[in-house]
């Protein structure tokens, strides 16, 4: 039942952000007098249809991924000139650059919108201090709990997951340089600069969000105790050596009181589908870096005006994410198993609900909402990436136009958008794919 739930739940979502996106592409054509020759939700054969007197053709298609806005003269062949001055190719090249950036730019709005209810409601993960491991390099330097970190390694730190996130792509090693971190205690701000330690600790290979969600791994280490012991990514953990375990904070808090030795311990979970599973852990000797401090992921509440602060950092966080992912993928650091298309989705949605449905309707809702900003904006990072056949790639052939000061050549267009479309239906394909053989 769940799983269909997650289904519908997974079409809507997408659905919502492809009417924003292309609704950012039609009002913005409409204001700059291009006539739209029909606004669509989904592809393939149209399933309900409504022309309006304006002439545009609105439409809802058989598959509920994706989405279009057509447009007079906006298509690359020759066949579709026109004369018209509705047409797109007779508006100026400042007014077709604002038409097909719309999309990206109400993405943008619209993840900016649900961030401001996400926040109002469920709060937000401000950097505190929660733990300092006494005799560690930030202990000496004078960091202590309680302090919240307000910049780290030279960038700007809101949320605790900043601090998270930069770490996962750019872990502390030996080879690491001093680090700098500013923090506030008591109204004012200190810096201090330190160097990672090394250190000889026991590991099971899991990693987790310490929140008051359910335990969910979030990732397994390849070949770990975890791996070997057959626990894996999305499965939720229950209890610890006989320890009932209800939220991730609580597994955290187990781990720092509990001192994991090569003793094997007792790990119960549960996966997809609501199976209850036990499995025995055998922790392995490992030599870390560390720079002694654990800090908070949990929300707390704000209001007024800090709302909106904070809605603004959520999309810049959110914008930056899907950046450094992507620099990440392409450095060879990731794998294709790090990118997932709608069936993916599906899956991630059908996570999230699982794990909140214990919590009631709200709890659900806020999560999703939560989910959306995140796909909000990657949907409209994505487009604006230079590549033919989508927005970024369209705006830098009428950037080119401008540069040039005359527009490139119909059919030259029209080489460049079909080729990167193949590729990019290549690409949705090997994703697909993949995502099929991930679900299984």
């Amino acid at each position: 039942m769940s799983t269909f739930i997650s289904i519908i739940a997974a079409i809507i979502m997408l659905s919502i952000l492809v009417i924003v996106h292309e609704f950012g592409h039609f009002i913005v054509a409409r204001m700059n007098g291009v006539f739209v020759k029909e606004f669509s939700v989904g592809f393939g054969p149209r399933i309900v249809s409504h022309t309006a007197k304006s002439g545009t053709m609105f439409s809802w298609k058989a598959i509920p991924f994706g989405g279009s806005c057509i447009m007079l003269g906006a298509m690359e062949d020759e066949d579709d000139e026109t004369d018209d001055e509705r047409s797109f190719d007779k508006k100026s090249v400042w007014a077709r650059m604002s038409i097909v950036l719309a999309g990206p730019v109400f993405n943008f709005l619209l993840a900016f919108v649900l961030a401001i209810i996400y926040i109002a409601v469920a709060g937000y993960d401000p950097a505190t201090v929660t733990y300092v491991v006494q005799d560690s390099p930030v202990y000496e330097a004078g960091l202590r709990e309680g302090d919240v970190i307000t910049s780290y390694n030279g960038s700007k730190i809101n949320f605790g997951r900043e601090i998270y996130l930069k770490n996962y792509l750019n872990p502390v090693t030996s080879e690491t340089d001093e680090i700098e971190i500013t923090y506030e205690r008591d109204g004012e701000s200190y810096t201090i600069a330190v160097s990672p330690m090394e250190y000889t600790y026991y590991s099971v290979g899991i990693t987790y969000y310490s929140t008051e969600d359910p335990a969910e791994i979030a990732e397994v280490t390849e070949g770990s105790p975890m791996e070997e012991a057959g626990l894996e990514a999305g499965d939720i953990i229950t209890s610890v050596n006989g320890t009932a375990i209800s939220s991730g904070t609580e597994l955290y808090n187990y781990f720092q009181e509990y001192d994991i030795t090569a003793e094997p311990i007792v790990i119960t979970y549960t996966r997809r589908g609501g199976n209850e599973l036990t499995a025995n852990v055998y922790p392995v000797e490992a030599t870390g870096y560390m720079l002694g401090f654990s800090y908070n992921l949990q929300n707390v509440e704000t209001g007024g005006l800090s709302v909106l602060k904070y809605s603004a950092a959520e999309l810049k966080y959110e914008i930056a994410t899907v950046y450094k992912s992507l620099w990440y993928l392409i450095s060879g650091n990731g794998s294709l198993d790090d990118v997932s298309g709608p069936v993916g989705i599906v899956e991630i949605v059908n996570d999230v609900y699982t794990a909140s449905e214990s919590s009631g309707v709200l709890y659900i809702i806020i999560n999703m909402i939560s989910l959306m900003i995140m796909l909000s904006a990657n949907l409209g990072v994505l487009n604006l990436l230079p590549f033919p056949a989508i927005d970024g790639g369209k705006f830098v052939l009428l950037v080119i136009e401008a540069v040039r000061r005359k527009p490139i050549q119909k059919k030259y267009e029209g080489i460049i958008t079909i080729i990167g479309a193949a590729l990019l239906m290549v690409f949705m394909c090997v994703v697909l794919v993949n995502d099929i053989m991930k679900f299984f």
